[in-house]
């Protein structure tokens, strides 16, 4: 079974089935933002969509010259913001930045008190990130992922992996790594990627498949050692971890990615220039130096193109959640 990731292709063929819609956005006339705008973040600081969000907001709030506050929800994989979002007051001023996790969540937990695809408008999507194996620096340092994998294969269920929580992207990689490398490693929930994060690098985890925006500065600083990248190529960020396919994982390829929606009801000319100060927020040559040094990419999908790609991710993810068997810890 193969999770895949965004790629440039995808860009390509959302783009061409959707490339007459919100061709006008530019063009909206509206007085927005007229004051500061909230962003309600799923997870707490310090996790990929913080590390994304808040360089964002200050690219924004620069270019804007109105404030992009950022409100961190963590809680429940992500599902307990998502809610706050989508009862939210749908007056332009509320936005919600979400994940992959979402398209994840609706075929992991019973009931949601929102609907991602009803509930939400989707905005934009503001980065592509490849999943990567991280483990801890002081307990593997010795360790390249063939020795690694041995140990793991030697301890079955004795060794764990921390993730953003249930349901999430980190959580779902892990249950298709176990499939793929035919091993088991117990799954260990956190309220967020920070979290997870931070006992993975005291030690109280052994492994995180973490996004790469989170994860980047701890690696670049010794704190944690990456030991996989997935897909079939490096990172360029990190051109020194070798691919999955290296690795004999050739079918091992999960991205994480992250956009923005804004609660059913936003105003259209809200919606458009929320869209048209969002990509130049991330096109700002600040924001690209914090994409390129987390090996991200701006897939600059926006309106019908991102409400299409997030339909097929809900499609993909739910026949990898039925494959996988993972339930709610």
């Amino acid at each position: 079974m193969q999770a895949t990731g965004f790629n440039r292709r995808d860009v390509l063929r959302i783009a061409a089935a959707s490339a007459a819609v919100y061709g006008t956005a530019g063009h909206a006339q509206s007085t927005w933002p007229s004051k500061p705008v909230t962003m309600i973040v799923p997870f707490p600081a310090g996790g990929g969509t913080d590390a994304f969000a808040r360089p964002l907001a200050a690219q924004f709030t620069k270019l804007s010259g109105k404030s992009l506050v950022i409100d961190n929800r963590g809680g429940a994989g992500g599902t307990l913001g998502a809610g706050i979002a989508a009862r939210a007051n749908p007056d332009g001023y509320t936005l919600f930045m979400g994940a992959v996790h979402h398209t994840i969540a609706p075929f992991m937990y019973p009931r949601l008190d929102y609907d991602i695809d009803k509930d939400l408008v989707p905005l934009i999507l503001v980065a592509s990130v490849p999943q990567v194996l991280v483990v801890n620096a002081k307990a593997y340092a010795n360790m390249d992922f063939k020795a690694f994998l041995a140990k793991v294969k030697a301890n079955p269920g004795k060794l764990n992996y921390g993730s953003a929580g249930a349901g999430t992207s980190h959580h779902l990689a892990g249950e298709l790594f176990k499939q793929q490398s035919k091993t088991f490693i117990t799954h260990i929930p956190y309220r967020g990627a920070g979290p997870a994060l931070n006992d993975l690098i005291a030690g109280n985890v052994d492994m995180m498949f973490d996004g790469l925006g989170s994860s980047a500065g701890h690696i670049k600083g010794g704190r944690i050692k990456a030991l996989m990248v997935s897909g079939n190529k490096r990172n360029p960020a990190f051109p020194d971890v070798p691919s999955a396919a290296e690795l004999g994982l050739p079918d091992y390829d999960v991205t994480t990615w992250y956009g923005v929606w804004a609660p059913k009801g936003t105003p259209a000319d809200a919606q458009a220039r929320a869209i048209e100060e969002i990509r130049k927020a991330a096109q700002a040559d600040d924001a690209k130096a914090v994409w390129a040094s987390q090996g991200a990419e701006f897939p600059n999908l926006h309106g019908a193109q991102f409400d299409a790609f997030v339909k097929a991710e809900l499609k993909k993810w739910a026949q990898v959640v039925k494959a996988s068997g993972a339930k709610l810890d």
